[in-house]
């Protein structure tokens, strides 16, 4: 029984570490494409002339939105709304720019911003949450490794349970996260077609929509990557119970 518990955890092990590796490649790709679709897009103007603040502004005033403000935040990529100070935070590349990337980010965090004024339940639920995920996010940081370490070395699964169970929550967040960021780019994109005096081209539109569409993808490996983390971690309690 012992043998059979061994081979077990053996497989066990090796295809969650091997589910890690797969999925930290694809991520590695997914992330090359979108900064490289990023950068491509960035180099190519809206015909409008438009900036991703006035793009920004224009999408809010369309929504009846009036009581959020539009800031510039320092780094690169740090794009998103705060639904808390009420602020849509846009990185100084898209914030000043007057390209087919910067609209597009703009409206994304635009429609966060609508979604919160409409009660999007995705959204509020997501928001309910945030607490609750950043004491779970602190908890895997070192709850995790020491709890592998008294597992093999004190045979004390609890430490590793408590990290386990706090990475669940932060793995079902990351889940959460996916309909709230899909339905913030459906809402952009829909605003975009119906606004030709901001996407004037229907080639401009198909730009905007491929920039938004691998921006989403790298939510979907964060997913992924962490369900992943998940199994493997799981799979150390789930081999001391055979």
């Amino acid at each position: 029984m012992n043998h059979v518990a061994l081979i077990t955890g053996y497989i066990t092990y090796n295809s969650a570490w091997l589910l890690m590796i797969a999925i930290a490649l694809v991520s590695f790709i997914v992330q090359w494409r979108f900064r490289s679709k990023f950068k491509h897009y960035s180099e190519i103007g809206l015909l409008s002339g438009l900036s991703g603040q006035e793009v920004a502004l224009e999408m809010l005033r369309a929504h009846g939105i009036f009581d959020v403000q539009v800031v510039s935040v320092e780094g690169q990529l740090t794009d998103h709304y705060n639904p808390e100070t009420k602020t849509v935070n846009l990185s100084q590349d898209v914030f000043y720019s007057r390209s087919i990337a910067a609209a597009a980010v703009a409206a994304h965090e635009c429609g966060h911003a609508v979604q919160h004024a409409q009660a999007y339940g995705w959204l509020s639920f997501r928001s309910s949450m945030v607490p609750v995920i950043n004491v779970a996010s602190t908890l895997t940081q070192w709850t995790l490794f020491i709890g592998v370490m008294l597992l093999f070395f004190a045979n004390s699964p609890y430490i590793l349970a408590v990290g386990v169970a706090a990475l669940v929550l932060v793995t079902f967040f990351s889940f959460i996260t996916l309909p709230v960021e899909f339905d913030a780019s459906r809402r952009a994109l829909a605003w975009l077609n119906n606004n030709y005096s901001i996407v004037q081209t229907n080639q401009e539109h198909e730009q905007a929509k491929d920039a938004l569409w691998w921006a989403a993808m790298t939510y979907v490996v964060a997913a992924l990557s962490s369900l992943a983390t998940l199994v493997y971690y799981a799979s150390f309690l789930f081999n001391r119970r055979n």
